[in-house]
This record gives structure tokens, sequence and C-alpha cells, in this order.
């Protein structure tokens, strides 16, 4: 247990040194955006009904073309991957594999949907496959390059490819934390050397390839951490091993360039207070952590991996862009059923859309599409969940809140869909902007 002394001082320090309010002329201009085009989204909920999640295809192949151009001159040989964990919509993964990316899986599951999608260039990461898993990835082993996460998991791969006498093109993953809960993924760096080894011994898993990957990255400090200590161990290896290496894969965690949107009781600070139970500032006052734009996250990564990694290995660069794609690709559209006082408003979906209660966490702007205005008006915004925890916001966009109002959740497409739940009320169906036609495999 810490010392008191050494907890107050941490937690004054804390306080001291708040985390940044968001700039209300940044919100509102976000908001003006999607006010100037309210006219498409009462429309496409007038033809799809509510509640709705609503993709935007361009969005995606406009944000795909943003990534590789930023890369793309700094790393010679690319490949991007999109990580279908962020949203497994089926229309998403297909619009990006169209777009000529590769598809990120993490489950047999997702890698039939990719497969169906008509993916041609797909990774399979993820601990703990089962053997069915291995089987459907070694049946598409001309599509698939699966990236091993342990000793067992190559054994295990052995067995399977060679029980139908093939040979399956694999990478192995690397931890990029050797403590905790993150030691759940990959192999220690440590026992690379090891694992190469092992892999030779194993004629029907041909290894050509690294993998590691990193979270919630607001910079690319943890990117270029990782990318020093892989080049200062690919440099203890013998050239035989390293001649091995066709590939480098740096993983995803790229987070958007508009930064984290933050509640008050979101922040570090927010969280302190509500602990010793002193009451977070009003809703009102959002805060945001800034994020690295993408020119220089590239700029950044693409220094590392020519000092680190390309004097040991010349090789493709891969990477699983997954949030940074489709953050900004989906909105939800929600009906308000409910006025229940001058301060709160009931709406026709519950946070079972989202799967988690992230909005008393985060913030982004409730819009009435109905009722439009640019100004925030104080409002409990909630779900109707049978759950004090399904809340939209607490504040809403507009000049006043009513029954029937459409209101607009934008920038959800990245890890709401993909985690929605089958919770009390049914789930949103996924429209098209513009409208289109939704012939697609379903996940």
């Amino acid at each position: 247990m810490p010392h008191p002394d050494d907890v107050l001082k941490r937690a004054a320090d804390l306080l001291a040194c708040p985390t940044p309010p968001l700039d209300r002329g940044e919100v509102d201009a976000f908001v003006q955006a999607f006010l100037d085009r309210r006219d498409q989204f009462l429309g496409v909920c007038r033809r799809h009904g509510s509640p709705l999640y609503v993709l935007e295809p361009q969005v995606l192949r406009d944000r795909a073309a943003q990534f590789i151009a930023a890369f793309e001159d700094e790393v010679p040989d690319l490949r991007v991957y999109y990580a279908v964990k962020s949203n497994n919509s089926p229309a998403v993964a297909a619009t990006l594999a169209e777009a000529g990316l590769g598809l990120d899986v993490s489950s047999g599951r997702e890698l039939e949907m990719a497969l169906a999608c008509g993916a041609d260039d797909i990774v399979f990461s993820g601990p703990g496959k089962t053997q069915a898993e291995l089987a459907l990835a070694v049946a598409s082993r001309e599509r698939v390059t699966l990236l091993i996460d342990s000793f067992g998991e190559l054994e295990r791969l052995e067995a399977v490819a060679a029980e139908v006498g093939t040979t399956m093109r694999a990478g192995v993953r690397l931890t990029t934390d050797e403590r905790g809960l993150w030691r759940k993924f990959g192999i220690p760096l440590t026992h690379l050397a090891g694992f190469l080894d092992a892999a030779d011994a194993c004629p029907h898993v041909r290894l050509c390839g690294l993998q590691f990957h990193t979270s919630w990255n607001l910079s690319p400090a943890a990117h270029v951490r990782f990318i020093t200590r892989l080049g200062a161990e690919l440099g203890t290896l013998d050239a035989r091993c390293r001649a091995t290496i066709e590939f480098v894969d740096i993983g995803g965690g790229f987070w958007p360039s508009g930064g984290e949107w933050l509640q008050p009781e979101g922040t570090p600070e927010g969280a302190l207070l509500r602990a010793v139970g002193v009451p977070a500032e009003s809703p009102r006052c959002p805060h945001k952590l800034p994020a690295v734009p993408i020119g220089e996250f590239a700029r950044q990564v693409g220094a590392a991996v020519r000092t680190h990694l390309l004097p040991h290995v010349r090789c493709r660069i891969c990477a699983e862009p997954g949030r940074w794609l489709c953050h900004d690709a989906m909105h939800i559209v929600l009906t308000v059923v409910d006025r229940k006082g001058d301060d709160i408003a009931i709406t026709d979906a519950g946070t079972n859309a989202l799967g988690w209660e992230r909005f008393e966490t985060d913030y982004f702007p409730v819009i009435n599409l109905s009722r439009p205005a640019l100004a925030e008006r104080e409002c409990y915004v909630l779900g109707s969940l049978c759950t004090p925890h399904d809340v939209w916001g607490y504040a809403y966009y507009g000049t006043d809140i009513c029954p029937g109002d459409i209101l607009l959740i934008p920038t959800q497409g990245a890890y709401t869909h993909s985690l929605r739940q089958e919770f009390i009320k049914p789930l949103p169906d996924v429209a098209i902007l513009p409208d289109a036609p939704l012939d697609l495999p379903r996940l």
C-alpha cells in the first residue's frame, strides 16, 4: 500500500493539471456540419424508421485514402488491413475490401464474414483460436495469413496443416507488455529466437512475419517505443532468421485526429473526485485529450521503422487501423418518445445499441434535427432500457425537445455496432447514406 502522503501528492498534482476543456467553438463547428445535412438524415429516418445506424461508405473510402497517403510517404512498402472488430458491419468490411484494403479478423465468425465479403487478403489474429478456427484458416490459406499467438498454437496449427497435407503462411504476435493482462496477447519479445527455432521444426507452417499491437494511441509514442525494442532484438538474430521475415505488422490503435472528447466524470480528475464523494463539474463542461494528426503519426512511425527495423530486415510494413477508419462513418438516429419534465426526455433506443455505458464518460453532442439550433440546452436525454445507466447525453443542441423529435448522435462508428447487445430492446437496423441496397452477408 503506498504511503498516504504520496497518494495525496499525486492527487494534488492531478487536480493542479486538469484535462483541457473542449473548445466550444470546435463543438459548434462539428454540430453545424451535421445541421447543414439535416434533410439527408431526416430523409433516411423517414424511409427506414428509428432507431437506426446510418453508415456513410464514402467516409470510409475517404479515411482509407487519407491513411494510406499519410503512411506511404513514410513507409516504402505498406499494406493496410481494416480491423473488423472495431465495427463488424459487413457493409463496412465490404466497402473497405472493395477500396483495396485487407481485413484483420479476430475470430472464426469474423473470418467467415470476411471470406463472404470477397476479401482476398486477410490476417487472422487473436488469442485462443479453436481447432475449428485453425481448420477454417488452413482451408482458406490462399486468402489468409494466420498470426500465431503462442507456442501451443504453433503446435496446434502444425497438426491441423499436416492433417490436410499443406503449408500455412503465418506470423507470430509479440506482446508489448509482459506484465498483467497484456500478457494474454502473443509471446514475450525475449522468446522470439526460440519461437523461430520452434517454427523451423514445423514443416507445415511457413513463419514469415511478426506482429504487435498497442491500443488507444493518442500519439505514436507506444509504437515508437516497441519498434525500438523490436529493432534491438532483431539485431541479435542471425542472418538466416532475419531473412525469413517478410512482413512486420505494427497493429492499430491509431486515434482519430479529433482527439478524445470526455464528460467531466471521464477525466482522471473526475474519477478521483467521484472516488472521494465530490461531485464533478457540470456535464455541460466537456474536456478533450488531443490526438496527433495522422500525418505526424506516420512521420514518427516511419522514422522509427527506417531507423530500427529496416537495417535488420527488408520487409513489408503492415498496419491494422480500425477506429481511425470507421469512427466518422456511422451515426445513430433516435426518436424522442416521452418528455417527463423540463430536463428529462426518453428516446426509442437504449444504449444496448452501443453495448456499454459510453456517454457517462465520453462526450458527443446530441443534435435535435427536428428543432435545430446552434445552442446546447441542459436535459437528461435517456434511453428506454430498464436501467438508470441508459444515457445518451446530458444536453442537446436545439430550440426544444418534444415527443416525435429526431435526434442524431454523430460519429459512433467505432466500438458501438460491434459491442451492441440483445438486451431488453431490439437492435437498430443499418441504413446506407445515400440510400443503397444492402446485399451483404450478416455477421
